[in-house]
């Protein structure tokens, strides 16, 4: 609770301060709401479960909250340390398409997570003891405690498919928009590890170094896919118009 307190007046400070350079940063006017919302929920989701113990589905929610309060910071020290020189205002658009999928691998990780925390507090962890078949079967099916179990197996792998796929894709436009390949690279790096440490809780048997170390790549791999995502968002000042897409026909500035 100290820790959690000293954070909150920490994260505070910071909204205060964005949230008095949204004028010149625009992104502020989305992330410091969103910042202040998800910090009220995870304390106030804190303070509900000690007083009136909750059931495991929404106990697991103040997981996926908290990793969207931490992205919020991240993103906007990100912003703030950019500064005046946005260089993403004049970036050129990602491919047709990449942003969605951008998206799409960030609410899957999100449901990995949301996976992940409710099988620790419905206490599945163990429920498949074996890494990587579940029980020495390659489908145990969904059904019980092993289902849980397998289903955040399978999760993950999903979403393992989606970052590689965004890897793959950012590899195609590297010479215009390197910067999206490196980010996507840093996330299929974090998601195998994410993957390697899973195992590692099993075998371990949820040693504290193993569980914590889970958590905190977790937490690495939704910021740095948080931040591909901030990266494919259409520009946020309207006076710093974007370059056309490699390959498209230059207008005439005559009519």
């Amino acid at each position: 609770r100290l820790v959690t307190g000293i954070e909150g007046l920490l994260i505070a400070g910071l909204s205060l301060g964005a949230w008095l350079s949204r004028r010149r940063l625009p992104e502020m006017k989305w992330l410091v709401p969103l910042m202040i919302v998800t910090l009220l929920l995870q304390s106030g989701m804190g303070a509900w479960a000690v007083m009136y113990p909750q059931t495991p589905p929404v106990m697991a929610l103040h997981f996926g909250i908290s990793l969207v309060c931490l992205a919020t910071v991240f993103l906007t020290t990100r912003v703030i340390f950019e500064g005046d020189a946005r260089p993403l205002d004049h970036a050129p658009p990602p491919p047709g398409g990449f942003r969605g999928l951008a998206w799409v691998t960030l609410a899957a990780i999100v449901g990995v997570a949301y996976l992940g925390a409710f099988m620790r507090h419905s206490g599945a962890e163990l429920a498949c003891h074996t890494w990587p078949l579940c029980n020495g079967e390659l489908f145990p099916g969904l059904a019980g405690a092993a289902g849980v179990a397998f289903g955040h197996r399978l999760g993950a792998l999903a979403a393992t498919g989606l970052v590689l796929w965004l890897v793959l894709w950012a590899a195609r436009c590297r010479q215009t928009r390197p910067d999206l390949a490196r980010v996507a690279t840093i996330g299929l790096g974090l998601i195998l590890l994410q993957s390697i440490i899973g195992g590692l809780v099993i075998l371990t048997r949820l040693t504290f170094a193993s569980t914590i170390l889970h958590a905190a790549v977790m937490a690495l791999l939704f910021i740095t896919v948080a931040e591909l995502c901030r990266r494919v968002l259409p520009p946020a000042t309207a006076a710093a118009p974007r370059p056309a897409p490699a390959g498209t026909p230059a207008l005439s500035a005559k009519a």
